[in-house]
């Protein structure tokens, strides 16, 4: 697949850049991309490093998404912080509290006198980062949502079709582990997957204040009979084990591409993972909607990153942030990111490019994100979430929901503990804002 034109015209640039690496601008970018993924960050950073001379782009690895944000909060305290550092979408508020740290993107591109068009940008993904007047504060990067991977080749043994609602996958799975398989379905990221994307699926709220948009004065209220019976009904299933629990983030994977698990709720950005590693026919397809609750899905919401730049540099190496954020927007760059990863194409020019080049035509259901997040103009209950300390509350939720599983406590209970314990770090974190 190629990637862009300038990266095979290249070579004769890398030699200029040699010449006039003593007088470039360096730029440091802190991020959370391991992996295959780490890998395309240093090749966008090769290419960008190639096509000008002025600035050299430096990516640095700094552990998962928590530990990046992290190191990224204490360097600024140390005056040691990188120009950009990738922080996850539940870091939102975080970052948006963080007054004097922040460069907000649409002001550092206008500052930099680079050109800038918030209305390129999928609706859907920006308004994540926008502030209540529609200001951009960071850069969307790498942006998914949660679908139901499933494989294809143990469905068609089990005689199911790819299910729809929950109760066709409570019926597939039980085809399934009757077939033979050891798990019918699991998932990931379970507070991601299960109660904020289910939640904004559905129409239900996850908080109060526009679950957080509308202020920090918040209150989570995802305690609904509503999820806890959905939820209920799903550690019922791991009693002859049609669902099967596999640890938090993405722990889960190997389950579902080594054939041990026959569905599986987590990232669109696994992608990429799925074409190396599973050995079977496999596909994605919409979230599962819970009749008992909606007569139709909503829309889900994202999840991934962005790029936030942080204050405390020279005027001229923001010239080379933007110049940087102009390249990492091009449509060529994103239709490839994109299609390399699973991630949604942060541009509808670049999901339009990909649509030329045939890429969705002959790969069915990789638009399958993209689908589920323009399904429906967001309500208030399904824009997305943006909670103080959030990264400490989605701990707490695992907590309670990996005592569910082990049949320690209700759904019910599991969810009001989690609301409670919840509550209590967002009054935290309203303090230490006010």
């Amino acid at each position: 697949m190629t990637f862009t034109k300038t990266l095979l015209t290249s070579t004769a640039l890398v030699g200029m850049m040699a010449g006039a690496a003593a007088a470039q601008t360096e730029i440091n970018w802190w991020h959370a991309m391991g992996g295959a993924n780490g890998e395309r960050v240093d090749r966008m950073a090769e290419e960008f490093n190639a096509m000008q001379d002025e600035f050299v782009l430096v990516p640095t690895y700094k552990g998962n998404y928590t530990e990046t944000m992290t190191a990224a909060i204490a360097a600024f305290r140390a005056g040691e912080q990188p120009h950009l550092v990738q922080v996850f979408e539940v870091g939102t508020a975080t970052m948006m509290a963080a007054e004097g740290a922040i460069y907000p993107v649409e002001q550092l591109m206008e500052d930099a006198g680079e050109p800038f068009d918030g209305d390129d940008f999928l609706p859907a993904v920006v308004s994540y980062y926008q502030t209540p007047e529609g200001e951009l504060l960071s850069m969307p990067f790498n942006s998914s949502s949660p679908v139901l991977w499933y494989n294809a080749d143990a469905l068609e043994a089990a005689g199911v079709e790819v299910p729809t609602t929950w109760a066709e996958v409570e019926a597939a799975a039980a085809a399934l582990v009757d077939n033979g398989m050891e798990c019918g379905v699991s998932f990931g990221y379970q507070s991601w997957v299960m109660i904020e994307n289910f939640n904004a699926w559905h129409n239900l709220p996850t908080g109060t204040q526009e679950n957080g948009f509308a202020g920090f004065d918040t209150e989570l209220v995802f305690n609904s009979p509503e999820l806890a019976a959905r939820l209920d009904r799903i550690a019922a299933m791991s009693e002859n084990n049609h669902f099967v629990y596999g640890g938090r983030r993405g722990d889960s994977l190997p389950m579902f591409t080594n054939g041990e698990c026959g569905m599986w709720m987590n990232s669109s950005a696994y992608y990429g993972s799925m074409v190396d590693q599973a050995d079977f026919e496999f596909g994605q397809t919409m979230l599962p909607l819970d009749t008992d609750i909606a007569d139709a899905p909503q829309n889900s919401i994202i999840g991934g990153a962005t790029l936030w730049a942080l204050q405390g540099h020279e005027a001229a190496d923001y010239e080379g942030v933007a110049a940087f954020f102009t390249y990492l927007s091009s449509p060529e760059v994103q239709a490839w990111w994109s299609q390399e990863t699973g991630y949604v194409p942060i541009t509808t020019a670049a999901y339009e490019l990909g649509q030329e080049q045939g890429f969705y035509a002959d790969n069915p259901g990789t638009d399958t994100a993209i689908q589920q997040l323009s399904l429906n103009e967001p309500t208030p209950n399904s824009r997305g979430i943006r909670f103080g300390n959030f990264v400490q509350i989605r701990d707490v939720i695992n907590e309670e929901l990996e005592a569910l599983w082990a049949g320690q406590q209700t759904a019910q209970e599991a969810l009001d503990r989690a609301v409670e314990r919840g509550n209590e770090l967002l009054r935290r974190f309203e303090r230490s804002v006010n």
